[in-house]
């Protein structure tokens, strides 16, 4: 009868353990800011949510629509770079733009905004800015070079 008891041995004698290390290298190649996807999805998740929470849903109508749309394409862009990460991190720098976009847009699109709104699209609008700067740079330091 054979012996099927398992034994706890060295698995770097297996002859297939070179190629099982390089295709986990390469797997988790381009995964460096997976800590990242999180809070940017509860960003855009929030940015939706916020006329709600900060209640300027009747003074401010456009600027409701505004973050509603601004919120869903953070959640996206978050969505994105979870799903497809080799392709969706050049598009890093976008959301540092929306992060720009959501400072500014109380005066552009909004209507005589008050503090409230203003702070509200502010600290939106930098935290975009500083986790999309973290996407680009964490992501242009996993690229691999020529």
């Amino acid at each position: 009868m054979a012996n099927v008891s398992p034994t706890r041995g060295d698995i770097t004698s297996h002859p297939d353990a070179p190629e099982m290390r390089d295709r986990y290298a390469r797997m988790l190649g381009g995964r460096d800011v997976a800590l990242v996807d999180g809070p940017v999805f509860l960003l855009g998740l929030y940015c939706a949510a916020s006329p709600w929470i900060v209640h300027y849903t009747t003074s401010q109508p456009p600027l409701v629509t505004h973050n509603l749309i601004m919120g869903i394409a953070i959640g996206l862009l978050a969505l994105g770079f979870t799903r497809a990460p080799e392709r969706m991190y050049g598009l890093s720098w976008a959301m540092c733009a929306l992060g720009v976009w959501m400072i500014i847009s109380p005066w552009i699109v909004g209507e005589s905004p008050d503090a409230g709104v203003v702070w509200n699209n502010i600290i939106i609008g930098a935290l975009a800015v500083l986790l999309g700067l973290v996407c680009a740079g964490t992501a242009a330091k996993a690229s691999p070079r020529p």
